[in-house]
């Protein structure tokens, strides 16, 4: 983890760098989806000229619901294509690995692994290049534009941070996590009869669970609709709630999010950012257009 974590570290230094003093147009576009895409790239060996063609893949999926992105398509007919791209892509690239083994990243490992004789097929490793190239940059994009809003939104919050900035992320982070509620909900199904809050649950009941609705509950927070990046203990469940469910990813999102807020308010303690175009979705709770002024660079 210490070589990946330097990695993103540079990364983020690298974006933050590339932003000009009084910079406006799209924070999404300049910040917010860069250094989680450069991230799982590089994780899974996608090479630099095929990144944009990635992102635009990974935006597809989770789409669906949005009349801007469908036009004149049917929900169902879009998320189809959208996994059939990504398919595509994840077999064009095993089969590339295949024919040159000994490369870089989870997709060179993925179709070299074996247990028992037998390997990963195509759509196995198309599953996985799905999971991660959507989990691992939608819920650290869009938490790191609710945290930026947060801090626009809440100035006495940003200065509490400002005047320990390393050491208070830690505890902030979290907090953008569980302001931000990147997932809004996920479905699973009773295992046994049970009850929960007084309401009675069948084995085999479907069960949604509303993630921003948890991270706003008066009775696991106190003023649970206020932006406090001193918030502790914060029993967010942005990740999930524990057990084999929780987020294979956490590690990796909380190290991208320290990372870049460290670079970003370390050279642009002013920046602001604007009310988000938020994207229509029944799963992310993402914006998709926020404009932003940068101020002037400090460093």
């Amino acid at each position: 983890m210490l070589n990946l974590e330097a990695q993103i570290r540079q990364d983020a230094k690298t974006l933050v760098d590339s932003l000009e003093p009084h910079e406006t147009g799209d924070f999404v576009t300049r910040v917010s989806k860069r250094l989680p895409l450069i991230t799982i790239s590089k994780i899974l060996g996608v090479p630099k000229e095929d990144r944009a063609h990635m992102l635009e893949m990974v935006d597809a999926v989770v789409s669906f619901s949005d009349p801007d992105f469908l036009g004149d398509r049917q929900p169902f007919d879009a998320l189809m294509e959208s996994f059939m791209a990504i398919g595509g892509y994840a077999f064009e690239k095993a089969a590339w690995h295949r024919a040159h083994p000994g490369g870089e990243g989870v997709m060179a490992a993925l179709v070299e692994v074996e247990e028992d004789g037998q390997k990963l097929t195509d759509a196995e490793i198309a599953q996985f290049t799905l999971l991660l190239g959507v989990a691992g940059n939608d819920t650290t994009r869009n938490t790191t534009s609710w945290g930026m809003r947060g801090l626009t939104e809440y100035p006495d919050q940003r200065a509490i941070l400002m005047e320990d900035l390393p050491s208070r992320l830690e505890i902030g982070v979290e907090e953008f996590l569980r302001y931000g509620s990147p997932v809004t909900n996920f479905m699973r199904t009773a295992t046994r009869d049970t009850e929960i809050g007084g309401s009675p649950i069948k084995s085999g009941q479907k069960i949604m669970m509303l993630y921003e609705s948890a991270n706003r509950d008066p009775s696991a927070f106190e003023h649970p609709d206020k932006f406090e990046v001193t918030r502790n203990p914060n029993r967010h469940v942005s990740f999930g709630g524990g057990g084999p469910h929780f987020c294979l990813g956490a590690v990796l999102a909380r190290t991208q999010l320290r990372a870049l807020f460290e670079e970003l308010l370390r050279q642009f303690p002013e920046i602001q950012v604007e009310e988000p175009r938020i994207l229509v979705s029944t799963l992310m709770n993402a914006p998709i257009e926020m404009a932003m002024d940068t101020g002037p660079r400090a460093i």
